[in-house]
């Protein structure tokens, strides 16, 4: 069934969409009305309050508490750049589609400071986009943010997420958050002037931001237009998936729908994971793999076993069957190298040497705390519950690895995931750990994190866990649903299996708590559905590398999502009831398809048909 419509009041009497004080005076006037009094009518209520204007006055007119503050209200036309004072030419901006009106707000009270330290923010910034009274479809689609998030939400002269400009022409009122710090894709506001813990702007990171800006926007929402929304959705991947996953965890009345792609939650954990690549090359090898070695060894990866029906499909459907093993491949091997080169790396860019496929195994298998993996043959990291000596699991076979054991020149320099770096230093609170991207007045990121060792990743992932108090909860890892399952809230959750960043078996072992504390797969199922995307990278286009034989992986070749197609089944299961089952998938020129089921099943050949028309799957 459908979740209930959210209002205010109950709708059971006409006036109820009244303010409170006109239908407390509507009210006594029908009770008077049915008791028979001699005494006059009482004067009819006034009518509804008028709804805000798109201007200046909106600074003294809405406000929802005493902590929030309007910055800007400025009303864009069809058609105009989608530009504040501050924002610069080039590149152009874009332009709207439709009539709408931006509002920028600041939620306090933020962390106190020195002015331009990363650790210093006056509050949360919530930036809302409002189609027209005529235009408005009576529904909120709030978006999630990426990375450590950051932006210009609280900005009076930038523009903070032009993208939800182009969501609110669609009809939708539209929300953002800064998450309570204006630095974009840096860490650096977790950590306080003297190095210790900002608890302050982790707890607005992780929680505390994500409720105001639902709050807000729904009061926004209802001053704006005069009545509140039908439906509220969520929307985001990476760290919007984890955003998600929190509102339903901590605050689940907040929408009635949640779309969450690729979800960042275990943060700590997968984080300093994402660091274990370079510490493994670093130890192991002295220095990282030469990008194009990694992506010989990935491409046979997919060759072996991306096989349907005896063909190549391009990409590898199933990644937990894969257990391809480059130490045992002769062709992927330097000649003359099997017994040899257990120290460093070969200077032949068309083979590794043993060495080098021992490191990429460990990176595939993920952080142990000794740096050793077992023999894929035996364990290929595709379980959903952690092995004894794992801390994490890695990527899967197949997916680019140059985000995590990236490279650039000749030889080598390691160029590492700074999101991991940042989370290191925050973890062990020292900036030096970091890259130099890094700033506090202790002193800046200085690649510490190059002289690590197995057992120094292992206590950072250590750390990380214990100081979840401190860091605001942001694993966000709670299995109990309880609140948003018995409130009617459905959740659509997705992941590539060729995710670049985040392994998706963290969304597997999530899912299966969740099943663990709740019930049962089935029953996990009334309420959050999981899709996993096989050859998908994160977030969205391709991650898999092409394979050394059969079709290359191109947007033309891999089936992907089409734009909402997501989220047209999470409307249409929160609103009309509609469960979802498999959804057909198509490759960029629709030469290729096929489906995507929910899980735990799995698309399977049937046999007798191309294997690039998904009519030949089945879900099993």
């Amino acid at each position: 069934m459908a979740r209930p419509k959210q209002h205010p009041f109950p709708r059971r009497h006409p006036l109820s969409s009244l303010p409170p004080r006109a239908w407390a005076a509507g009210l006594l006037a029908a009770l008077g009305a049915c008791g028979g009094s001699d005494d006059p009518a009482p004067p009819a209520p006034p009518p509804p309050a008028a709804t805000l204007s798109c201007d200046d006055s909106m600074k003294a007119a809405f406000k929802p508490d005493a902590n929030t503050q309007v910055v800007l209200a400025k009303a864009f036309k069809q058609g105009d750049a989608l530009a504040l004072a501050g924002t610069p030419a080039s590149p152009a901006p874009a332009k709207a589609g439709q009539d709408m009106c931006l509002v920028k707000m600041v939620v306090g009270p933020g962390n106190p400071g020195t002015a331009d330290a990363p650790s210093t923010s006056p509050g949360i910034g919530i930036e809302v986009w409002l189609p027209t009274p005529a235009n408005w479809n009576q529904r909120i689609r709030n978006l999630g943010g990426g990375g450590w998030a950051g932006g210009s939400q609280a900005s009076a002269t930038l523009v903070g997420n032009a993208g939800a400009a182009a969501t609110a022409a669609l009809g939708y009122a539209v929300g953002s958050t800064d998450t309570g710090h204006a630095i974009a894709g840096n860490g650096s506001f977790a950590m306080k002037e003297d190095g210790t813990i900002n608890s302050a702007l982790w707890g607005d990171f992780a929680e505390r931001s994500l409720h105001e800006l639902a709050v807000k926007t729904k009061a926004l929402v209802e001053a704006y237009y005069g009545k509140p929304q039908q439906y509220a959705y969520w929307e985001g991947c990476s760290t919007g998936g984890r955003q998600g996953y929190k509102i339903a965890q901590e605050h689940p009345d907040d929408y009635d729908g949640y779309l969450n792609g690729a979800p960042a939650f275990n943060w700590t954990r997968f984080i300093t994971n994402e660091l274990y690549p370079q510490v493994a090359m670093r130890r192991d090898l002295g220095g990282p793999i030469a990008a194009d070695k990694l992506r010989r060894v990935s491409a046979a990866a997919v060759s072996a076993c991306d096989t349907v029906g005896g063909q190549h499909l391009g990409f590898i459907a199933d990644p937990g069957q894969c257990h391809y093993d480059p130490t045992r491949d002769a062709s992927a091997l330097c000649a003359g190298v099997a017994g040899n080169g257990v120290v460093g790396t070969s200077t032949d860019a068309a083979c590794v040497s043993l060495a080098e496929a021992r490191t990429i195994n460990k990176i595939w298998y993920g952080q142990t705390a000794d740096g050793s993996a077992p023999d894929p043959q035996a364990d290929n990291a595709s379980g959903t519950t952690l092995a004894s000596k794992q801390l994490w699991w890695g990527l899967t076979r197949g997916t680019d690895l140059g985000g995590l054991a990236g490279s650039s020149g000749t030889p080598p320099v390691a160029r590492p995931f700074t999101i991991a770096t940042d989370m290191v230093a925050l973890e062990l609170q020292n900036p030096s750990y970091a890259t130099p991207s890094f700033t506090n007045a202790t002193g800046n990121g200085a690649d510490k994190w190059q002289d690590m060792s197995y057992a120094d990743l292992a206590n950072a992932y250590d750390r990380g866990v214990a100081l979840q108090a401190a860091f605001g909860h942001i694993n966000t890892d709670n299995p109990d649903l309880t609140r948003l399952r018995d409130g009617g809230g459905k959740v659509i959750s997705y992941h590539g299996l060729a995710d670049q960043l985040i392994t998706p078996a963290g969304s597997l072992n999530y899912l299966a708590r969740v099943a663990d504390e709740m019930g049962g797969m089935d029953a996990v199922q009334a309420f959050n559905r999981l899709y996993l995307v096989p050859g998908m990278g994160h977030c969205a286009g391709v991650g898999t590398v092409s394979g050394s034989a059969g079709p290359a992986a191109t947007a033309n070749t891999v089936p992907l999502p089409a734009a909402n197609q997501f989220f047209d089944a999470l409307v249409a299961w929160v609103e009309k009831g509609t469960q979802p089952g498999p959804l057909m998938l198509k490759s960029a020129d629709a030469s290729v398809s096929m489906p995507i089921c929910v899980h735990p099943q799995k698309a399977t050949y049937k046999g007798g048909g191309s294997i690039s028309d998904g009519a030949n799957y089945s879900c099993r």
